[in-house]
């Protein structure tokens, strides 16, 4: 059989220059990333598909929750873009003998481990490239290559559009899945409203909703 030696990539911005389209006061918006961040940690921990989570970051409080979660943390410290911290995963995944990665946002805290064995049993080896768009079809929500630098990454301008066309041009297999709970990302208000009626991770919900008041 094929043997996946794969990564969970994880780019954490600065919780303060996080989530501007939240009309939400800094420390809230720090609270809420921090147990969003928490959440997507906690499910890639326990899942049997993923070997290592890296963090990309240089947000000090990222880095401690990283701790509890044993990731190999890459500190950022330009923190330029989303592409550049998911190359800086990639140089180290080369180094150490992995073959695939998997790249989410933070901001995707409903997911749970049988959402990453549906995404990663499309893997259509030896070369491939696995895409799960946003709910609004715009960015891109779980991004799995094979080989690691099957393909540049294309985070903040369409990338949901942009993964596709380039991944086409890297490989024949390129597999675009529709996961709902990974869908859900938290970029706005609105996303923030419509999280909190779904029917998901009552206890998280409850959470945040504390946070919010």
């Amino acid at each position: 059989t094929f043997n996946l030696k794969i990564a969970a990539i994880i780019p954490v911005k600065t919780f303060s220059n996080a989530k501007t389209r939240l009309k939400l006061p800094p420390n809230k918006v720090e609270e809420l990333c921090k147990i969003m961040l928490e959440e997507i940690l906690q499910t890639l921990s326990i899942s049997p598909q993923i070997e290592k989570i890296i963090l990309i970051t240089k947000e000090e409080k990222a880095i401690e929750i990283g701790k509890k979660f044993n990731t190999i943390t890459i500190i950022d410290e330009k923190e330029e873009s989303v592409n550049h911290a998911v190359s800086l995963a990639d140089e180290y995944l080369l180094e150490n003998g992995f073959n695939a990665s998997i790249v989410f946002p933070q901001d995707i805290p409903f997911i749970k481990t049988q959402d990453i064995d549906f995404i990663l049993k499309h893997q259509l080896h030896p070369n491939f490239a696995i895409i799960v768009p946003s709910r609004n079809f715009d960015g891109t929500n779980a991004l799995v290559r094979m080989p690691i630098n099957l393909m540049k990454t294309h985070y903040d301008d369409d990338s949901y559009r942009n993964h596709m066309i380039t991944a086409k041009e890297h490989t024949l297999n390129v597999a675009m899945v529709f996961v709902k709970r990974v869908m859900l990302d938290v970029d706005s208000q609105e996303d923030l409203e419509f999280l909190l009626e779904q029917n998901e991770k009552p206890e998280l919900v409850e959470k945040i909703k504390k946070i919010l008041n």
